[in-house]
């Protein structure tokens, strides 16, 4: 067995946002909704007894299961796991059993929600409202999202969020409150206005959002804000405003001026700051994440935009870009720092930033205060009433982004990052324009604007090739444009040529220290060393996509652990969720990842390839119950943390389907560093997919299994892929070929003492001697198969040979015989295994169609079309249909 790898110690418990275990590498989800359920549960109420029956209400919406207090203790069991796996007893956390209820003894402090409650209630009695400000922000950053995401939607766990959002809004008016006691009242409104968006009937947050915009001058703005809740009041809930609401609205009609707000008297020149780099040269495409960003800068007052996506794909140039274009909206100047979030060199001070930017509003050196607070303070007075713009480039953190931003709703800040930055929406507001990689016809324009319009218009296919080897990354198409301005002798198509070549496509996309591998290598610097870990190993992955469970046996963690570090990794852009549950890097961040595998656990492989085999035998014994396994497992192999469980046929099929390419990549892999014993078992794995689509091409694979069964000498393993092989090769036509195989299978798996193998291998051989015309031998290795079936006592191997057997007897006309063994095999078959009853169904009806008993007949087609329709066996479907379709015919 492997090592087992136990990630990160735990750092905190989280319940706002998605229920998570914290570690000091990430999140770890709880798996099912049942299990963050309970932990919720358990956490609402640290230190104290939750009953059985309590937990049960909680974790099922509807009536519970008569079996619940079972599911219940399985879930417990594996909530001790994984508390024990990130050493929770060192931090004082133990899940106790106490009598008919648990209890989960721990420090209250390692709730997020219990510090979030702390921070507020701290707040609420502080004098100064600087102090306030400063807690209530801490408090709300906090929050990831709707409190107790990813629990059951039962009515205690609903009634929780419910209260822990109560409280989350009262501390948002709480803070506009303090920002207002400062003077910053388009800070307050900035905050209540993107409450107010999201909860339009709450009446003290309209009548806090008109105070704030009244008193920054906006009393026009305050007043359609108050007819437009009156009027969802009304039309809502058929009431008229109350009294909060009213009393806001009189004080605004009260109001003769906008009240005046003291600021720090401080020697400012008047020149509008121009702190921008160069505007980017070639800027091309990204009209409609231009529009994006126009629309979020105009949907609120001093907005927060944030310009995310990965590495290379020009998160810089699109806002400089931006903020060149839109000059005029800004006469009070523009400001821009680079944050070097994801760069070689030290991240500048908080303090540093503000100097500069206090330099370049005009403050005197001598007048620039000493503590980072106060020029925080300073900054954000000064550009209260300034219609400024501040770029921050390249954050690293929301924290980071922070202290740097403007006062005024005249403002707006634009943060540029590879990372989500999630706490910055929570708690600023802050709007997302996410960046993706270019299209291919905005690739090729930017080639133009560097090569010229000739050049590449001579060659517009390779132009376009070079734009998908480029893979849509800015950075990449400006790197493969340089190196062709440097060579005017050489032509698109032999670069095309270069690029081509996987080995040399990185180093062929460096330029200096601007390169593609520069700019992932600084991202994955940044990253918490278990996603890191995982980012290395993804590498050694043997297909384009993966899930949490081939994930972890990359890197020998649990599925739980796996899913933290792959979300993590697609927060900072190196993947995408391509499908939920899937996760695919960019063709060159596949490619650096590959470029670093080295450096990944060596057992990385193996362990997957063994994932593979555990999982592979799940879904074949959901895919057919009661089948012949179609290998056992080798001797050494290592089990995983954790297995996918398929509920039923059609989610196997559905990770076959998934799947296909790493399991092809996985038998080339595994024979090429000698575990042919991997190897074949490996491309025997999908056979219930490859009877479901017989003609997708599954000769090479099998061949390549065929090949390290015989590299080992196993006859067992010989003969089961032989006999597969054969079957496919008959149903693409191949018969000649088909029989070589088919005639070997059986003395195979008589010399490796497997008489299950031995039935199948001859009735599958007698099955295409019986489409070749060879009936009379065929109908003798028939009845021989049913005897070494019935001999074995296996259900399944029987009811195969049973089938067959009567396929036969139908093609002789011999109606008697194929209904009573398919009498008899329907006796065996597993009840689950629909597409084998459904196929049963179908040749009895045929053979009661012969026999003249035709009602009969039509009863087992509509049945079998039923069957098939479930089990999306559309080749049953239509053998069926059309057997009733003759019956009516005849009739």
């Amino acid at each position: 067995m492997g090592e087992k790898d136990h990630g990160g110690v735990l750092v905190e418990f989280r319940l706002l946002g998605s229920v998570a275990l914290v570690t000091e590498d990430g999140d770890v989800a709880l798996g099912p909704a049942k299990r963050s359920s309970l932990l919720v549960m358990l956490l609402l109420r640290p230190n104290s007894a939750v009953n059985v029956n309590q937990l049960i209400d909680a974790l099922w919406e509807e009536e519970p299961p008569t079996h619940a207090k079972t599911v219940l203790q399985g879930h417990v069991s594996r909530l001790r796991a994984l508390l024990a796996e990130h050493g929770a007893e060192a931090y004082g956390v133990e899940l106790a059993t106490q009598g008919s209820a648990y209890v989960l003894r721990m420090p209250e402090s390692l709730v997020d929600a219990h510090r979030f409650e702390e921070l507020v209630a701290l707040a609420g009695v502080q004098r100064r409202p600087a102090d306030a400000v400063r807690m209530l922000r801490e408090a709300l950053s906090y929050w990831q999202g709707p409190a107790l995401t990813g629990t059951v939607h039962s009515r205690p766990l609903e009634a929780a969020a419910g209260g822990l959002e109560e409280l989350r809004l009262a501390s948002v008016e709480s803070l506009a409150e303090a920002y207002g006691e400062l003077g910053e009242h388009a800070r307050a409104a900035a905050v209540l206005r993107t409450e107010a968006v999201a909860h339009p009937l709450r009446e003290s947050l309209a009548a806090a959002l008109m105070l704030a915009l009244g008193r920054s001058g906006r009393q026009s703005d305050a007043i359609d804000w108050y007819h437009r809740t009156r009027r969802l009041l009304a039309e809502e809930l058929g009431v008229d405003p109350g009294e909060t609401l009213s009393e806001a609205y009189a004080t605004l009609l009260r109001a003769a001026e906008p009240v005046a707000v003291a600021r720090p008297v401080v020697p400012v020149s008047v020149a509008a700051p121009e702190g921008l780099p160069r505007a980017p040269r070639g800027f091309t495409g990204r009209g409609a994440e231009l529009a994006a960003l126009d629309r979020a800068v105009r949907g609120g007052e001093g907005p927060v935009c944030l310009v995310t996506g990965p590495a290379g794909v020009g998160k810089t140039a699109f806002a400089v870009h931006w903020a060149y274009e839109r000059r005029a909206d800004f006469p009070d100047g523009r400001l821009f720092a680079d944050l070097r979030g994801f760069s070689d060199t030290p991240a500048p001070e908080t303090a540093a930033v503000l100097r500069e930017f206090l330099l370049a509003l005009g403050v005197q050196p001598q007048r620039i205060p000493e503590a980072v607070e106060a020029r925080g303070a300073l900054f954000r007075s000064l550009t209260a009433d300034r219609r400024l713009l501040v770029v921050l480039d390249n954050a690293r953190s929301s924290e980071q982004v922070r202290p740097l931003l403007p006062g005024g709703d005249h403002c707006t800040s634009l943060v540029t990052s590879r990372d989500r930055l999630g706490g910055l929406i929570a708690s600023d507001a802050a709007r997302p324009v996410p960046l993706g990689h270019l299209p291919p016809a905005a690739s090729t324009a930017l080639l133009t604007t560097v090569l010229g319009e000739t050049r590449v218009a001579a060659e517009p296919a390779a132009a376009a090739r070079l734009a998908g080897l480029c893979d849509g990354l800015p950075l990449a198409l400006r790197v493969t444009a340089a190196r062709l301005a440097e060579r005017p002798q050489w032509t698109l198509d032999a670069m095309v040529g270069e690029l081509a070549d996987e080995q040399g496509r990185l180093m062929l996309l460096d330029v200096e220290d601007r390169g593609v591998s520069a700019a992932l290598r600084l991202t994955v610097q940044q990253l918490p060393e278990s996603a890191a870990r995982l980012f290395r190993a993804i590498g050694l992955h043997t297909g384009s996509d993966l899930d949490r469970f081939a994930a972890g046996a990359l890197v020998g963690t649990s599925p739980t652990q796996a899913s933290a570090d792959l979300d993590r990794l697609a927060a900072a852009h190196l993947l995408t969720e391509s499908v939920p549950g899937r996760w695919m890097p960019h063709d060159l961040v596949r490619l650096y990842a590959r470029h670093i595998a080295p450096g990944a656990d060596p057992e990385g492989l193996p362990r997957l390839l063994d994932h593979y085999l555990y999982t592979g035998l799940a879904a074949d014994a959901a895919a057919e119950p009661g089948s012949q396994p179609c290998y056992s497992l080798p001797a050494d192999a290592r089990r995983p943390a954790a297995t996918r469980e398929f509920e039923d046929r059609t989610a196997a099929l559905d990770w076959y389907v998934a799947e296909r390419a790493a399991l092809e990549g996985a038998v080339a892999a595994a024979a090429a560093l000698g575990l042919h014993d991997r190897a074949w078992r490996l491309a025997l794995v999908q056979w219930p997919l490859m009877l479901m689509r017989i003609g997708d091409g599954w000769t090479p694979l099998l061949e390549a299994g065929l090949a390290s069964a015989e590299h080992m000498g196993d006859f067992d393993a010989q003969s089961r892929t032989r006999a597969l092989l054969g079957w496919i090769l008959h149903e693409e036509g191949r018969d000649a070929e088909a029989l070589v195989h088919l005639e070997k299978a059986p003395g195979l798996a008589a010399r490796a003492g497997d008489t299950i193998s031995e039935a199948i291998a001859y009735v599958n051989h007698a099955a295409v001697l019986d489409a070749t015309g060879e009936h009379e031998r065929a109908g003798l290795l028939m009845l021989h198969a049913v005897s070494l079936a019935d001999r074995t006592g296996h259900p399944s191997t029987q009811v195969l040979t049973l089938h067959h057997l009567a396929g036969h007897c139908m093609k002789a006309g011999d109606y008697h015989a194929a209904l009573a063994h398919t009498l008899r095999a329907g006796e065996l078959v597993a009840p689950d295994a629909v597409v084998v009853q459904a196929q049963l169904q179908i040749v009895r009806g045929e053979a009661l169609a012969g026999i003249g008993r035709v009602e009969e007949a039509a009863d087992q087609l509509e049945r079998a079309i039923v069957a098939s329709d479930a089990a999306g066996f559309a080749e049953g479907s239509a053998r069926a249909a059309a057997g009733l379709s003759r019956l009516s015919a005849n009739r």
